[in-house]
C-alpha cells in the first residue's frame, strides 16, 4: 500500500432539469464535480410550452461544451427579423443569426446530450428543503428521499422553490403587465420559408411569426394587460377561447396574421409574462441560484436561455478556480449580475413598447422606429457578441462579497 489516501470528488445536486441543470451539470462534469439532476415532474415534457430563439452568445456556450450542432439540429435557422407595421409594412430589419426551436425541443436536446455523457438524473423529486451539514448540503424531496452533497443549485426557473427555501424575504417574480401566447400551424397564408421572422406592430397587441422548413409555422402573440392574472387563470383558457379573443383582436390587422390564427386548429397555450427583479443576492451558504431563479428576464428579447447558459459555465469556471464554495458563489454573482440585469431592463423596456395606444402614437412610431432599429441592432451586438472564455482564470470576489 502506498500510504495514500484518495480525496472524493466533490458532489452537487442540482435542482430543476430545464436549460441551465444538464448545462451546468456537463461544465461540472468536466471539472471533476459530480453533478446529479434533480427533477420536480414525474417524466420529461418535451412536447409542452412555447417556442424561443437561442441567440449566438448560448449557441456559444454549447461550441465549448461540443454540443452546439446536435441542439442545433433541433431547430431552424433565422437569418434575419423583419418588424412591420399593422398594415403590412415593413419599418426595418435586424439580420442577427438565432436558431429558433421549441421549449421542449431545447430541454429534451440538453438533457439527453447530459445523458449520453454520463449526468445522472432523476424525476419525480420536488424539492421540499434544504439543510446545511458539517460537510456540506442534504436535501429532502417530496417523496421523502433524501440526498447529500457538497453544494446545491437551483436551476428551477423563475417560480424557484429553492429560491423561496433559502432566501425567504426575496423579491417575488414580477408580472410585466404584458400576456404571451403562441401557436403551431400549417397554412396556405403563411410567409415563405425563407429564415425571416416576421414582427408586426398590430393595432392591439404584438404578432410574430415564422415558417420553419417543414411548412410549419411558428407564431406567437403579445398583449397589454394591467391586472395580473390569478396563478393558473391564462394557462386554464382553452384553445378555442384563445382563438376567439386573438381573431376578434387582430381582425384588423393585415394579411396574413388574422388568417395564421384562425388556421390554428388546436394548441393555442397563454402565458403572464414576468421577469425577476434584482436580488440583493444569488447565494447564501452553499447554496447557489442560478438561470432565471436568480435572475429571469422577459422573453422581448430573446436572452433568457442564453443568460442560463452563460451562468452554467461562469459558476463552473468559479468552482474550478476557486475552492472555497461561498467565494465561488460570491464571484459568479459579481461576474453575472450587471450584464444580466442590464437584459433585464432592456426586456421590460421593449415589451413596454410593443403596442401603440392611438393612430397618432402608430404614425410618430412607424416614423421613427427604423432609426430605433439601426440603434438597437448596435445595442445587441455587445449582447451577442459576448463570450465566457472557458480557459480564463477566475479571480475571487473582493473580501466581503461572500454572503
Amino acid at each position: 500500500m502506498s500510504g495514500t489516501q484518495s480525496v472524493r470528488p466533490r458532489r452537487a445536486l442540482l435542482i430543476g432539469c430545464g436549460i441551465a441543470g444538464p448545462v451546468l451539470a456537463m461544465f461540472l462534469q468536466r471539472i471533476g464535480v459530480e453533478a446529479v439532476v434533480y427533477e420536480g415532474s414525474e417524466k420529461p415534457r418535451d412536447d409542452v410550452g412555447a417556442f424561443l430563439n437561442l441567440a449566438p452568445n448560448g449557441i456559444a456556450v454549447l461550441e465549448t461544451l461540443g454540443i452546439a450542432e446536435e441542439v442545433s439540429g433541433s431547430g431552424t435557422l433565422t437569418r434575419n427579423t423583419a418588424f412591420l407595421n399593422h398594415k403590412g409594412r415593413q419599418l426595418g430589419q435586424n439580420p442577427a443569426e438565432t436558431v429558433l426551436l421549441t421549449r421542449g425541443r431545447l430541454n429534451q436536446a440538453l438533457r439527453e446530450a447530459a445523458v449520453e455523457r454520463g449526468v445522472p438524473m432523476e424525476f419525480g423529486k420536488f424539492f421540499e428543503s434544504v439543510t446545511e451539514t458539517d460537510e456540506g448540503v442534504s436535501v429532502r424531496f417530496r417523496d421523502g428521499t433524501t440526498a447529500e452533497g457538497d453544494f446545491l443549485v437551483g436551476c428551477d426557473g423563475i417560480h424557484s422553490k429553492t429560491r423561496y427555501t433559502v432566501l425567504p424575504n426575496a423579491p417575488k417574480p414580477a408580472y410585466t403587465g404584458v400576456i404571451g401566447t403562441a401557436g403551431y400551424t400549417h397554412s396556405r397564408h403563411g410567409a415563405p420559408e425563407d429564415g425571416t421572422m416576421r414582427m408586426s406592430f398590430c393595432l392591439e397587441g404584438f404578432f410574430g411569426h415564422q415558417t420553419t422548413p417543414g411548412g410549419e409555422i411558428y407564431w406567437f402573440e403579445n398583449y397589454h394587460h394591467e391586472r395580473e392574472p390569478a396563478r393558473g387563470e391564462i394557462e386554464a383558457v382553452e384553445h378555442q377561447e384563445w382563438q376567439r379573443r386573438l381573431l376578434e383582436r387582430h381582425r384588423k390587422d393585415h394579411y396574413p396574421v388574422p388568417q395564421l390564427i384562425e388556421d390554428t386548429a388546436d394548441g393555442i397555450i397563454g402565458y403572464p409574462i414576468y421577469d425577476m427583479p434584482s436580488l440583493p443576492t444569488w447565494h447564501k451558504g452553499r447554496v447557489c441560484l442560478v438561470g432565471d431563479a436568480a435572475h429571469a428576464t422577459s422573453p422581448h428579447v430573446g436572452q433568457g436561455a442564453s443568460m442560463a447558459m452563460e451562468d452554467a459555465i461562469v459558476l463552473a469556471k468559479c468552482l474550478r478556480d476557486i475552492p472555497q464554495v461561498e467565494r465561488a458563489f460570491a464571484a459568479f454573482q459579481d461576474i453575472r449580475k450587471d450584464r444580466v440585469e442590464k437584459i433585464i431592463k432592456e426586456g421590460r423596456r421593449t415589451g413596454n413598447q410593443k403596442a401603440a395606444a392611438n393612430g397618432f402614437q402608430r404614425s410618430l412610431r412607424d416614423l421613427v422606429l427604423p432609426f430605433f432599429l439601426k440603434l438597437g441592432v448596435k445595442a445587441t451586438e455587445p449582447v451577442y457578441s459576448y463570450r465566457v472564455d472557458w480557459d480564463e482564470e477566475v479571480r475571487p470576489a473582493p473580501a466581503g462579497r461572500a454572503a
